[in-house]
């Protein structure tokens, strides 16, 4: 009965449009309450939630993220990525995937992949004489290389909703494969509607430029070095890392390229102040959420469920996808990190899966709902930078949601995709 009570509140707070981390709070307490619980349990848990010392390093990612956002960053990665692919048929929108996976690479976070790129791309595109709602489309869908590829805030967020058993380094290293396979599938999807379209593509620049490129670009390329190789090679820990990658970062943006003014600086702190309160407080709340979900042994009935409908593990594994997907389409990811991998982890490893290779088949299930109605933030923020109604978008969006899909299935069937790198650091 108090499992259906947490449920149901939860859902209709989040219905009558109670922000989630508030819905997951008030449920949770509400549901102590009627336990005859000590509230003050419930109130240890939402503070020992965000009492973990690896979400230290949220807010510096967020902010180097940011900071790479306001401070030119970008632009040079997209030209970087125009000299490298643009000669190709539609060639822009081969240079949007390639310039969300360097990105990406940067910032971490699909949203700012696409406020920033699709701030740049899709009026050029537009311009150029591709179609609003391809211009829109392969932004958002490609968007999700800042999930995957490290460094990612939400793969350590996945890694504390794990209960802190599976290794942050691991996680970014695993994240690399993934995201590039789903970026290669992305760009092959945009190369063919494309070419099916007939839009226009480029003359080579000629290697002069493409070096030229290259070197503008390496100084921003090099804060994701810095971040992931400290913490692969063990010179940091990962709170240390994205405290270094803020100040290079700044020092890059302030200094060297001179395009972070005063205002794009408080712009940038602003924001990252309230992108980490809201992390935080959702944390929290999760966490209390999270020890009720736990203490009605939802992972084992969900568990019993689904080997009441199969013992094989191939749909097993189908089924989990789907309802992750289902899930991502209504909710907001950071919230269903936390509360997803409590329940669907122990599910993943009773069928022998790599809690590592879970992490990355969840990620790229959330960010695939991370584009896709109702919800869909990536693909709200590309609709109004490109003026395009959703529906018209949602519409033609679905080869790159195959695209995803196919990449889905891979690291989904076949663990040496997401679980190769994260073994060299074992030898």
């Amino acid at each position: 009965m108090e499992l259906f009570l947490l449920l149901g509140l939860f859902a209709v707070c989040v219905v009558i449009g109670v922000p989630v981390a508030f819905a997951l709070g008030i449920s949770a307490i509400v549901v102590f309450w009627v336990e005859g619980l000590p509230l003050v349990i419930g109130f240890q848990r939402i503070l020992s939630g965000v009492s973990v010392f690896s979400l230290l390093a949220i807010p510096f990612f967020i902010f180097a993220g940011e900071l790479m956002l306001h401070g030119g960053i970008a632009q040079r990665l997209v030209r970087l990525a125009a000299a490298a692919v643009g000669h190709v048929r539609g060639g822009l929108g081969t240079v949007n995937v390639f310039s969300s996976m360097l990105f990406g690479g940067i910032s971490g976070s699909a949203v700012a992949d696409t406020s920033a790129l699709g701030s740049l791309l899709i009026p050029v595109m537009k311009r150029r004489g591709y179609d609003a709602d391809y211009a829109v489309n392969v932004t958002v869908t490609s968007s999700i290389a800042g999930i995957m590829i490290p460094p990612s805030h939400n793969m350590i967020l996945y890694a504390v909703a794990a209960g802190g058993g599976v290794s942050i380094s691991k996680l970014f290293l695993a994240g690399v494969v993934p995201g590039v396979l789903m970026c290669v599938c992305l760009a092959i999807a945009a190369w063919l509607v494309a070419l099916k379209r007939g839009y226009p593509k480029d003359a080579f620049p000629g290697w002069t430029a493409l070096a030229a490129a290259a070197v503008a670009a390496i100084p921003g390329l090099i804060t994701a070095i810095i971040i992931v190789g400290g913490v692969l090679s063990g010179v940091f820990t990962v709170t240390e890392s994205g405290a270094i990658g803020c100040l290079y970062a700044l020092a890059i943006t302030a200094i060297v390229y001179r395009s972070l003014s005063w205002n794009d600086f408080t712009l940038a702190v602003a924001r990252a102040v309230r992108t980490t309160s809201l992390v935080m407080i959702l944390v929290g709340c999760a966490t209390a959420f999270a020890y009720l979900l736990a203490l009605y042994r939802v992972p084992e009935l969900l568990t019993a469920l689904l080997l009441s409908i199969s013992e094989n593990p191939l749909i097993i594994l189908l089924m989990l996808n789907l309802m992750l997907l289902v899930l991502g389409m209504i909710m907001d990811m950071a919230a269903l990190i936390l509360i997803c991998t409590p329940i669907f982890l122990p599910v993943a490893q009773s069928l022998g899966m790599d809690p590592i290779q879970f992490g990355m088949l969840l990620m790229m299930n959330l960010g695939l709902g991370l584009c896709t109605p109702p919800v869909g933030a990536c693909l709200f923020v590309g609709c109004a930078i490109g003026k395009t109604p959703i529906e018209q978008a949602f519409k033609t969006i679905w080869p790159f949601y195959l695209a995803i899909l196919a990449a889905l299935m891979l690291v989904t069937f076949v663990p040496a995709i997401s679980l190769t790198l994260p073994s060299l650091l074992d030898r």
